[in-house]
């Protein structure tokens, strides 16, 4: 039975295997789950196990029910009560198992827990159904693609500084398009006093990147100690190669901080340094 646009599947699976880094194997995989759950749902009985087999080349599907080989031992028959309370054999279900002396019938090497296969019939209507599947499937991993190459990327910055876009407001917090993701300000790593429009740059630490059920999502603050640390980083060359060490740091964001500082090199003067001539390095630092 074939009921793709092979053209169009083909060069989505190419495209996928060649920008996204996804195996052509895995998105075959995930498509033969996708089509089974979608048979059982329209055409499956309570219960049965339905396997699929999709072939990427020819676009052809074939479907199977499951059963698993058991004994009494693993489940109790419909008349059967259970032996005691540590009994947890299953209810036996035929739609879902075969007793071991009918499955070595069919197979005679049949083991326990093996799963032996029955064809079941094609649906000429399954088409729409089995497209929509595809669909759901392919952009499922277009999904996890983009999330791993999230992770990936910014997750080796967590501790430096970012710079990106306002984007949008929502209940105090600020999410600011990054280029190729969206992080969020959350409003207690805002900077009291600041206000911001849309469309405005604004640079923040990469605090970290979490990963959930609803998403994966990258946190930035501003009110973080290690963000004025990084900031002088940037304007103070003796920071960056070491010379001058930040050995500790008070803050109160938007009001004062207080930065204890080392120099390895007494040539140079480490408060100097930070405040450069005229107070310059500070100022584009607190600017």
């Amino acid at each position: 039975m074939a009921l793709f646009d092979l053209k169009s599947l083909k060069s989505a699976l190419e495209e996928l295997q060649q920008e996204r880094g996804i195996s052509r194997e895995s998105v075959t995989e995930a498509l033969s789950t996708a089509l089974a759950a979608a048979y059982r749902r329209e055409y499956g009985k309570r219960g049965q196990i339905i396997r699929a087999t999709f072939n990427p080349e020819t676009g052809d599907m074939e479907f199977r029910q499951a059963k698993i080989v058991v004994d009494q031992s693993l489940v109790r028959m419909e008349d059967e009560e259970p032996t005691s309370d540590e009994d947890h054999r299953s209810r036996f279900n035929p739609e879902q198992h075969i007793m071991i002396e009918d499955a070595r019938r069919i197979k005679k090497d049949a083991q326990l827990d093996e799963e032996i296969y029955f064809p079941l019939e094609s649906r000429e209507d399954f088409g729409r159904i089995a497209a929509q599947a595809a669909k759901q499937v392919i952009m499922q991993k277009v999904r996890e693609a983009e999330r791993a190459s999230i992770i990936s990327e910014y997750g080796q910055r967590e501790g430096e500084i970012v710079t990106g876009h306002v984007q949008r407001f929502e209940r105090g917090n600020l999410f600011v398009d990054l280029g190729r993701a969206t992080a969020i300000l959350p409003y207690d790593e805002q900077i009291p006093g600041e206000h911001y429009r849309q469309g405005e740059r604004v640079r923040a630490l990469l605090l970290r990147v979490d990963e959930g059920v609803r998403g994966t999502f990258i946190r930035l603050s501003r009110s973080h100690p290690r963000f004025l640390t990084k900031l002088f980083e940037t304007e103070v060359p003796e920071m960056a190669s070491g010379v001058i060490e930040v050995k500790g740091i008070v803050r109160e964001p938007g009001s004062r901080a207080k930065i204890a500082v080392k120099s390895n090199d007494e040539h140079v003067d480490p408060v100097g340094a930070l405040v450069g001539q005229r107070g310059v390095r500070v100022a584009v630092v607190t600017s």
